[in-house]
């Protein structure tokens, strides 16, 4: 009742339209940027206790010589190469736990997981900007124009992170997934969409789509707060409202969608207030690719279970475990 419901109202629906007219140059601008930077990394072996895999730490220099963590937990005694998983996490927070990696670590996986620059993680956020930076890291650098945008160096991030483990020896890079929640829906999806050798996608309910129609939602109570933070303290005529969501809109994921070759596992909680399912939708229904929605009527943004249990069913099929 509550997926027909939700398909009535936004089954349809395609986003506010706004994409820039020089979106994918700017993008390019800013890949080749990253690959400017080359493909330095340095591992740190980890005393992990296991029976099973190794860990280490996985740094580089990304954009803004900002120094980026990752967890990397791989089997022991590797003899093929393997397929691997990037995983990022959620706003504010870190990677977690190294033994949230085991799992598919064991099924013979490789697991990467980047702490997002500035955030609950080693990773360093050098970003210098003018304006307001409390609050939030959706804000940062807006005054300034997209190139200053905070998000756009964590795109940066992790594109950089899918060409330095895409090259490394033991990383069969035909079979590289990306996987995230909420934040780290939005740069999972963002990792598929800037590297075309991401062949899977699992994605749940991803922040960071069509701040538009966000801010009309409930603003005040969702993810996207501060945004109303922003206008109430630095513009409350709204005199700047159309150049901040023109400049957001570089940082808006539902127009990578177009980017995507990837298949896309998506789920959606139908009861999420903190990022709504018509944001979601927006990005959801731009995909070309093969996609799949998974909905969750009673559920909002918050854990949502059998998700993972469906994604190792998925991997299984495709021969990626």
């Amino acid at each position: 009742m509550k997926k027909q419901d939700a398909l009535e109202k936004w089954g349809n629906y395609q986003g506010s339209q706004m994409k820039p007219a020089d979106f994918d140059t700017f993008w390019q601008e800013a890949k080749e940027e990253v690959e400017a930077l080359g493909l330095r990394y340095e591992l740190k072996a980890i005393d992990f206790p296991s029976n099973v895999v190794e860990a280490f730490e996985l740094s580089f220099m990304g954009v803004g010589q900002a120094k980026i963590v990752c967890q990397l937990v791989q089997p022991k005694n590797i003899a093929k190469k393997l397929p691997v998983i990037l995983q990022f996490h959620g706003y504010h927070v870190d990677a977690g736990d190294w033994s949230e990696k085991v799992s598919l670590a064991a099924e013979g996986m490789i697991v990467v997981a980047m702490d997002v620059r500035g955030q609950g993680g080693l990773s360093q956020d050098t970003l210098q900007t003018t304006g307001g930076t409390l609050k939030g890291h959706l804000i940062r650098g807006l005054e300034e124009g997209p190139k200053k945008l905070f998000y756009r160096a964590v795109f940066q991030d992790v594109y950089q992170l899918s060409r330095i483990v895409g090259a490394m020896p033991e990383v069969d890079n035909q079979q590289m997934i990306s996987y995230g929640v909420s934040q780290g829906g939005a740069l999972a999806f963002v990792c598929a969409a800037l590297c075309p050798t991401i062949s899977k996608t699992f994605v749940q309910y991803p922040f960071l789509s069509d701040y538009r129609e966000a801010y009309r939602l409930e603003v005040t109570s969702s993810a996207y707060e501060e945004l109303a933070y922003w206008f109430r303290y630095r513009d409350p005529l709204h005199k700047k409202e159309e150049q901040v969501f023109a400049t957001l809109d570089y940082i808006d994921v539902q127009y990578f969608a177009s980017f995507i070759q990837a298949d896309v596992v998506w789920a959606m909680a139908l009861e999420d207030h903190t990022c709504h399912p018509k944001t979601q939708f927006a990005v959801f229904n731009q995909l070309k690719s093969q996609k799949q929605l998974l909905y969750y009527p009673e559920y909002g943004h918050e854990y949502l279970p059998q998700f993972s249990d469906e994604m190792r069913k998925v991997l299984l099929k495709e021969g990626v475990i």
